[in-house]
């Protein structure tokens, strides 16, 4: 059993059609999605179509919550709330209705899956370092959790401590605990422009971290011609 798990979509269906491609080359059996299905990007209704059809476990992120909205959005910078404004005009009744149904928080087979936190799920923390990981710790009653929102792949590993480490690949012990962020398929900010996912081969209790190159140009073409702010496409060759 392999799972692609993968985040922060952010409506760029190149990335989002890469990485699906990649993970079937893998030979992975089942999906996950962690949320920001939409945001930033120039297709989000098509990458909620191509999500929902995969129909695998998925998690609300903040951008999908405030694109299902009508309320004004908060905690959100310029950019963001740019780009949410004009996803609301994107999508349909029935994808809001989609965004607005997903759970914080679920657990999938042996291990757990949230957006940002598990200590607020809705409150939509960040996690950078030690402390904030050691939060989501109390509250993580399996090995693995993964996680998103922060656009950055990383492991926080929980022993006699808890330790930070940049994601490659991992190799599970049960005696640990491990907190993993996936990184962003759509909107990388780890200065790698190239989408990220994470492999779990569930039998060799290993996870991977993959980098895919998908059309950049495309995708930076659509932001553009939407007329969505353009450093928002200008970002996507940076990784930032």
């Amino acid at each position: 059993m392999r799972f692609a798990i993968f985040s922060d979509i952010h409506a760029n269906l190149e990335a989002l059609e890469a990485v699906l491609a990649d993970a079937r080359q893998r030979k992975c059996t089942h999906f996950v999605c962690l949320g920001d299905v939409v945001g930033y990007n120039a297709n989000p209704h098509e990458c909620l179509e191509r999500v929902r059809e995969l129909d695998c476990p998925t998690v609300k992120g903040n951008h999908d919550e405030q694109a299902s909205v009508s309320r004004f959005p908060t905690d959100f910078n310029q950019l963001a709330e740019r780009a949410i404004k004009w996803t609301r005009d994107k999508l349909t009744e029935k994808d809001k209705q989609w965004l607005r149904d997903l759970p914080f928080q679920k657990q999938v087979r042996d291990f757990t899956i949230v957006h940002a936190t598990l200590d607020t799920p809705e409150q939509w923390g960040y996690v950078f370092n030690n402390l904030d990981a050691a939060a989501s710790f109390t509250y993580q009653h399996t090995t693995i959790c993964f996680f998103g929102h922060t656009h950055v792949p990383m492991v926080f590993i929980r022993d006699e401590g808890v330790r930070r480490e940049l994601i490659d690949h991992v190799r599970i012990e049960p005696a640990k605990k491990y907190f993993i962020n996936v990184g962003s398929v759509g909107q990388p900010r780890d200065g790698n422009w190239r989408a990220a996912y994470c492999v779990y081969d569930v039998e060799n209790n290993l996870v991977q971290q993959i980098r895919v190159k998908y059309d950049l140009a495309t995708a930076q073409k659509k932001v553009i011609e939407a007329g969505l702010p353009r450093p928002l496409a200008e970002r996507l060759a940076m990784g930032r």
